[in-house]
């Protein structure tokens, strides 16, 4: 999530992780039979103490090797056959290609009576439409934040991004697609649009938001709106929320041109080790209160109906009828050098 994951400061870690309960960062059974769990996924999204948890409750020792990219991720997985690992944590695009290519088993939800908390907002999603393989973990759904006290105007959507009264007053993700993607929701289209007519008309449009902007950030655009540089943001998630703490009276906008998110899911690979004990965990996770407490640290969105009443940060529950109108940023073949070409342009202006 992350994300449209999809990429925030979880990406950003080190690409090696050793958990010093699990006294080992690398793949592999570790040949100490059936107490353990071999975990693959980006650094800290697991938070320590709820793994620690699982070890104490269960005995079964976690061991914990991460990746820094999705695409690392599947290169894995391919050239394991789909072993080594037991749980693998990775966004939805490069699911359905590990899907696709057989690499993922199918859960035996018999054995994860906690399945039923998944809040279905987040299930039968493009790349697991029979919600066979997947659990949903974290949503990451990039919106709009802004300071009442320094907006004069109301923010109700994208379109109102280009308002004059919002001049030099922007912080916007340094992300093409995303950027991009706002532009195209502005005008009524899709975020994963290929049609050439079309992105030349967003192209022109996102050039008119230039006076706008003040500036582009990827990783702390939340510093720039709490340190009053700027006035309204789109950003991350984990960054609004991140903004939200330090300033409550920030107010957060689904825009009503619908949303763009990426969900990242558990699942388990076809020849992983330790089902059972995948299973276990799956389980162990979906418990509402612990799935709050995940939330609550990694700051994404909360996937879990059952951990609701638990959540102390609203920010971190997106209502259904937002989720409703979301589309994922999916891969557009050829069409990707037409974003590119127009992002770097329009940086260069």
């Amino acid at each position: 999530m992350k994300l449209l994951k999809k990429a925030v400061a979880l990406l950003a870690a080190a690409s090696m992780l050793a958990l010093t309960f699990a006294g080992c960062s690398g793949g592999g059974t570790s040949g100490e039979g059936d107490q353990v769990l071999n975990i693959f996924t980006w650094a800290d999204y697991f938070p320590d103490d709820i793994l620690e948890e699982f070890t104490e409750q269960t005995g079964i020792k976690v061991n914990y090797s991460t990746f820094e990219s999705n695409e690392e991720m599947l290169m894995k997985l391919e050239s394991t056959e789909g072993g080594d690992y037991d749980i693998v944590l990775a966004s939805d695009y490069i699911i359905d290609i590990a899907r696709k290519e057989n690499l993922i088993d199918k859960l035996d939800t018999s054995k994860i009576p906690n399945f039923g908390n998944i809040n279905p907002a987040f299930q039968s999603k493009f790349y697991d439409e029979t919600n066979e393989y997947t659990v949903p973990y974290a949503a990451g759904i990039p919106l709009i934040i802004y300071n009442p006290d320094m907006v004069d105007i109301e923010i109700n959507g994208f379109e109102d991004l280009w308002n004059p009264a919002l001049a030099d007053s922007i912080v916007l993700m340094d992300d093409a697609r995303n950027v991009i993607g706002l532009t195209l929701k502005s005008m009524g289209e899709s975020m994963n649009t290929t049609d050439e007519a079309i992105l030349e008309q967003a192209k022109e449009k996102l050039f008119a938001l230039k006076p706008n902007i003040r500036a582009l950030d990827y990783s702390t655009p939340y510093n720039k709106i709490l340190d009053g540089e700027v006035s309204v943001g789109y950003m991350f998630t984990s960054q609004v929320i991140t903004a939200l703490n330090e300033n409550p009276n920030l107010q957060v906008v689904y825009p009503e041109e619908g949303l763009g998110f990426g969900i990242d899911s558990c699942f388990v690979p076809v020849n992983a080790p330790h089902k059972d004990n995948a299973h276990t965990f799956l389980n162990f996770i979906l418990d509402g209160e612990r799935s709050a407490r995940i939330s609550e640290q990694t700051m994404y969105i909360n996937c879990n109906s059952a951990a609701t009443p638990y959540i102390t940060n609203q920010a971190l529950v997106i209502p259904d009828e937002a989720i409703e109108s979301a589309e994922f940023i999916q891969d557009v073949g050829d069409a990707t050098q037409l974003y590119t070409d127009i992002w770097t342009e329009f940086k260069n202006l």
